[in-house]
């Protein structure tokens, strides 16, 4: 469905391979979260290896087959040592130093609750790094409307309307890339009403399709209908296909397209990316079309409210509108006529 090629998971130590299973098999989580978490154990596992032995090597180059006894020998204090070497000679920032450390929890709850393999713990105490709060990068309303016209104005491209009709999801839908890469033909309904996505860890959600989006994709459908003809049999019901291999569109080519109409339509310098465009979906949806925050959660897919709360910022049109009306706004320096000093 993508560009993601599944890892190997027999070149990691069996107890890590068991985990592993189990965040994919029983929890259900995908197996690209699990697959960090373990290059981040393992990574982990390689500091605290050179540090503990003074080793020269780059972490990346030393060898470990961490095991139980392994694992049980780590102290809180050789937490903080590894933390402060991924800090100061890595520089790792908070959010990649948060993620590594919830890995570190998510093994540790895994050993002792999970299993009870251990009672030894020394991460269930240590809080996470706090992150920066910064607010996300999107377009405005017209930077769209100029980046939707970029596409349908290139008379050169012969994706024009497969391009056309992805961007216009992003930006109407908020979808991520993954849910795009994976839509099939089947999860469009007859009417071209609701669009089924598969989210992050296999959670189906389904959302409205409004009548850009429609359009967008009827354009579409007559070019994919001959590039059907020749797809690969597993791929035949994939929306968006790729124009050369005949199969599912790659994450990567999708990301091409995006960055290439980003660059003319003008904000190649922007650092924008198709996460951006849903960025800019989510904060349209909020600021200009007046969507309940609520709402605007399950059109995301978010777990939980806080993390569709970053979209609730307020524009500086927004912050200038309100400077403007207040009340006081007319009143002037100056003394007036009759005023007394």
């Amino acid at each position: 469905m993508s560009d993601y090629r599944p890892v190997d998971l027999t070149q990691y130590p069996v107890l890590l391979q068991n985990y592993a299973n189990y965040k994919i098999v029983i929890q259900g989580r995908a197996r690209s979260t699990v697959e960090d978490y373990l290059s981040d154990l393992m990574l982990v596992c390689r500091v605290h290896r050179k540090l503990r032995e003074g080793l020269p090597d780059d972490p990346s180059e030393i060898s470990v087959n961490p095991d139980l006894a392994f694992f049980e020998s780590i102290s809180r204090e050789d937490i903080y040592n590894v933390f402060s070497f991924l800090t100061t000679e890595r520089g790792n920032k908070a959010g990649t130093r948060a993620r590594k450390l919830s890995a570190l929890k998510s093994f540790y709850k895994y050993l002792t609750v999970t299993e009870r393999m251990t009672e030894h713990n020394p991460v269930s105490e240590i809080d996470s790094p706090k992150i920066p709060q910064r607010l996300p990068k999107y377009l405005t309303l017209d930077e769209c409307v100029q980046l939707l016209d970029t596409v349908r104005n290139d008379t050169e491209s012969a994706t024009k309307e497969r391009d056309f009709a992805m961007i216009m999801l992003f930006l109407n839908c908020g979808m991520r890339l993954s849910e795009l890469v994976g839509i099939n033909t089947t999860d469009i309904d007859p009417e071209m009403k609701t669009l089924r996505l598969i989210g992050k860890g296999n959670k189906e959600r389904v959302i409205y399709l409004n009548d850009a989006c429609r359009e967008a994709l009827n354009a579409y459908f007559p070019v994919r209908s001959r590039q059907a003809e020749h797809l690969d049999p597993k791929d035949r019901r994939a929306l968006f296909l790729s124009s050369r291999r005949n199969q599912r569109i790659s994450q990567k080519t999708v990301q091409f397209v995006v960055y290439k109409y980003l660059d003319r339509a003008g904000f190649g310098n922007r650092k924008l990316s198709t996460h951006k465009l849903r960025h800019t979906a989510a904060t349209l949806m909020y600021q200009n079309g007046g969507v309940d925050i609520r709402v605007l959660k399950d059109i995301l897919g978010h777990e939980q409210l806080n993390t569709t709360q970053i979209y609730t910022h307020v524009s500086d049109a927004s912050m200038q509108q309100a400077a403007e009306n207040n009340p006081l706004s007319g009143f002037s320096a100056k003394k007036g006529d009759g005023e007394e000093t």
